[in-house]
């Protein structure tokens, strides 16, 4: 069945994404994905088909045409699998192809993405203990690029905040859609609200995508959707709990003195719900860019690959 309804799921890593994602799949309407690599293939004809000399050659308006119905295509043909009419894609880079998106879609007013966010410091808080869980068997996936430098839950942090990495690129990301003017598309979702008040936050989303709700069972979540967590470098990255219940801030007791003095983690704290800034009446402040430079003005991550490089030359 083709024509499937498709909404995007996007937003930080580690707040909920995965929870949201099976109690939708609750729905006997809905089709729910694992972090999905569908955008990758979209992308990667975007950027080729205008790199096609036989393309290139062709009316501009018709090629342009063929280009969005094969979009338009390879997303559907993605969903050919399932009879369900509405389908729910996961992948937190949706939000830098919005436009692209929008165009898949016939119109910008058939663009909605659910935005799952939560506190900055205990999706950091979250990861480090991931790593922690992760080291007892294996490497984590900063500890094999340089065993040395990622040492240290300091160090850990700037790995993840920095702008190519999971945090920092989806902090990131979600700032540069309220840039562009999105904001009438996204629907934040809040791990807080998620797991404390699932029935009032599932509502909301009902509301948002004006789909008829049903009654979903938050006591028995069944893990429907599955992941490779080895690929991905970490334990039970995308386990979910059966029961929602709330969970305790754990930013506080993950990470020390040690780590809180930093200025690093003060300027984290000043923007740790950033999205409640957008939610605001327009003129608020808003978020900055998160503390991700090293002292010679180049990313963590290009730190690191330069070392790495230099060690092989060496």
């Amino acid at each position: 069945m083709l024509n499937k309804k498709i909404f995007i799921v996007a937003g930080l890593p580690r707040s909920g994404s995965t929870l949201l994602m099976n109690i939708l799949g609750q729905n006997d309407a809905f089709f729910v994905t694992p972090t999905s690599g569908i955008l990758d293939i979209i992308v990667y004809i975007r950027n080729s088909w205008n790199n096609n000399p036989a393309l290139l050659a062709t009316d501009r308006q018709s090629r342009e045409a063929r280009q969005i119905a094969v979009m338009r295509g390879v997303l559907q043909g993605y969903f050919s699998e399932t009879s369900r009419p509405v389908c729910f894609d996961k992948n937190r880079l949706w939000l830098e192809y919005l436009e692209t998106m929008a165009v898949i879609a016939g119109g910008r007013e058939n663009v909605k993405v659910l935005v799952t966010v939560r506190d900055l410091r205990d999706v950091l808080a979250s990861f480090e203990k991931r790593v922690r869980d992760t080291s007892a068997l294996r490497q984590a996936p900063m500890e094999m690029a340089d065993a040395i430098r990622f040492k240290t839950a300091v160090q850990r942090i700037q790995w993840f905040i920095d702008n190519q990495q999971p945090v920092g690129r989806a902090y990131n990301a979600i700032r540069d859609a309220m840039t562009r003017g999105w904001r009438d598309c996204m629907h934040f979702v809040e791990y807080d609200a998620l797991t404390g008040d699932p029935e009032k936050t599932i509502a909301a989303i009902y509301d948002f995508l004006g789909e008829p709700a049903i009654r979903h069972d938050f006591n028995n979540v069944e893990q429907i959707t599955e992941e490779d967590d080895f690929f991905h470098g970490f334990r039970d990255l995308h386990t979910i709990r059966r029961k929602v219940e709330g969970q305790p801030p754990s930013w506080s007791t993950v990470f020390d003195q040690t780590v809180r003095a930093t200025p690093m983690w003060k300027e984290i704290e000043k923007v740790s719900r950033f999205w409640r800034a957008y939610l605001k009446p327009l003129g608020s402040e808003l978020p900055g860019d998160l503390p991700t430079s090293s002292k010679d003005g180049s990313s963590i991550a290009e730190t690191v690959l330069q070392q790495i490089g230099e060690g092989a030359k060496a």
